[in-house]
């Protein structure tokens, strides 16, 4: 049973269509990579299951789908009750995730408050054990400021503050991209150890067909605002139809053997 399917989905920016003809089902518990160039429409599609398309684009045909719901006409509440709790982000901008000059535990409080009636007490107990689910000295991070952290160390804080909620679905959105190969690795383990952990599906978003190899389930291929191939990881990967999946796979520069080992 299916708990994300986007539909037939067209995305217009100025009443010009930048996505087309978008189909994905992600099952519960499943990896789902979503790979392709920069400006393929990645992003795009992401935000738009959580209802985070800037203003001036539009869900323009086409329906998305999440846990038996109709995600295609929501309101910018009921979205906003969703994202944290049932779907949760991690973005390859980390820094963002974070206000500067708050605590990260005080940050983290405070997406739990505004999805529950927990107490005080209660609420630490969850950040503290998020934190430590990522491999992060919990106390000393919640205490931190950002700034005090490492590039590592915030992204999965940001991830720690992501599946605080047990969310369905967590969306990981280029989250190694700005980290060096041993830290992206890392990273990437902390996600599929929170994904066996919690049994969340996952929507990675990734330009690197390398990244995929280990933890894929399904792969999908974007170019220009279209998926022109999916299948399971095997097949697409390693027996690919479409003439941009063999493109991909050709253009992918070869590991050292040490990383080669880690992401493959």
């Amino acid at each position: 049973m299916s708990l994300l399917t986007i539909d037939q989905m067209q995305i217009n920016f100025r009443n010009k269509p930048i996505v087309e003809n978008v189909n994905i089902t992600a099952r519960k518990g499943e990896w789902f990579t979503l790979i392709g160039e920069s400006g393929s429409g990645k992003s795009i599609t992401a935000s738009a299951i959580g209802g985070l398309l800037p203003k001036e684009m539009w869900i323009a045909a086409g329906h998305i789908q999440f846990d038996n719901k109709d995600m295609t006409h929501l309101s910018k509440k009921e979205f906003q009750n969703l994202r944290g709790k049932e779907i949760s982000y991690v973005f390859q901008d980390y820094q963002s995730s974070f206000t500067p000059f708050i605590k990260i535990g005080k940050q983290m409080d405070e997406m739990i408050q505004a999805h529950s009636s927990l107490t005080k007490n209660e609420r630490k107990e969850i950040a503290f054990q998020a934190l430590e689910d990522v491999q992060l000295p919990a106390k000393r991070v919640y205490n931190s400021y950002p700034f005090q952290l490492s590039g590592g160390q915030l992204q999965r804080a940001s991830i720690a503050m992501a599946i605080m909620l047990n969310p369905k679905l967590l969306i990981a959105d280029e989250p190694t991209t700005a980290l060096d190969s041993m830290t992206a690795a890392h990273v990437l383990e902390v996600i599929a150890n929170i994904k066996e952990k919690i049994n969340c599906a996952i929507l990675f978003i990734t330009h690197d067909l390398r990244l995929a190899r280990k933890y894929s389930d399904t792969v999908a291929v974007m170019k220009k605002g279209e998926i022109v191939e999916t299948g399971t990881k095997t097949n697409v990967i390693h027996h690919p139809r479409h003439p941009y999946t063999k493109q991909l796979l050709s253009a992918a520069p070869t590991l050292p053997n040490k990383m080669h080992e880690v992401i493959t």
